[in-house]
């Protein structure tokens, strides 16, 4: 009998804005080995978003916490349960992730940022060679958003890899629990790196508390999954 491929998903999100006014950019890959199936995980969240009577929409963390798009009608104590339900779901999931964070002022354009993120995103492959040429593909799946995101992948994991063994797919938040995941991640991230500059405010504070119950419970629960070789097999 033929063996079977190996495959290996990346899912990227980026959290910074275009308009590069925001103080911190950061890039989250979530690293998913397609021989583990998450149908039942996935199953059991969206049956856990019924029971509670919950909308089952596409994730997606700051019109949630702002209460904009397709959360601009529901109580706050609704997408606080969102937020719960999707955390859940995260820890349940076999993922790994890394975030990367950059501060905008120690970048002179944005070509310089997307070169810092191809060495960071090269090292971290190159840090566990072997896992990843363990696989028969790596395929990245972005949506695009933001042309330093995709330079930096492009270059980065074609670089390390064989360029054959990479296939860039456009994805968005409806199509893949997943890339959701990874914007929940970065979304967590990001909120470690305000509460430490004490720049959480209100937001936050609704919905993580303070930054001792962020840390012991949002945050320590989330960077379980941060990557290491072993919790990818």
């Amino acid at each position: 009998m033929a063996k079977l491929a190996r495959e290996l998903s990346i899912f990227a999100d980026e959290s910074g804005g275009r308009g590069g006014t925001s103080r911190y950019y950061l890039l989250t890959l979530v690293f998913h080995n397609q021989a583990d199936s998450i149908a039942e995980k996935i199953s059991a969240y969206e049956q856990s978003l019924l029971a509670a009577n919950l909308p089952n929409i596409p994730f997606h963390s700051e019109p949630l916490l702002n209460g904009h798009g397709p959360y601009e009608h529901l109580p706050l104590e609704s997408r606080k349960k969102l937020l719960y339900a999707f955390n859940i779901l995260t820890q349940r999931l076999p993922i790994a992730y890394r975030t990367f964070v950059y501060r905008r002022r120690e970048y002179d354009n944005p070509l310089a940022l997307s070169a810092k993120m191809k060495r960071d995103v090269s090292n971290l492959m190159f840090d566990n060679l072997a896992f990843f040429q363990s696989f028969d593909d790596v395929k990245v799946y972005y949506d695009h958003g933001q042309d330093i995101v995709k330079r930096a992948l492009d270059q980065s994991i074609g670089f390390v890899l064989s360029k054959n063994a990479v296939e860039q797919r456009h994805t968005s938040m409806s199509d893949y629990r997943l890339e959701q995941v990874a914007d929940y991640l970065c979304t967590i991230e990001l909120a470690a790196v305000k509460y430490a500059a004490k720049e959480n405010g209100g937001t936050y504070d609704k919905f993580f508390g303070s930054i001792g119950a962020f840390k012991k419970n949002w945050l320590k629960q989330a960077r379980r999954k941060q990557m290491n070789t072993a919790s990818l097999g």
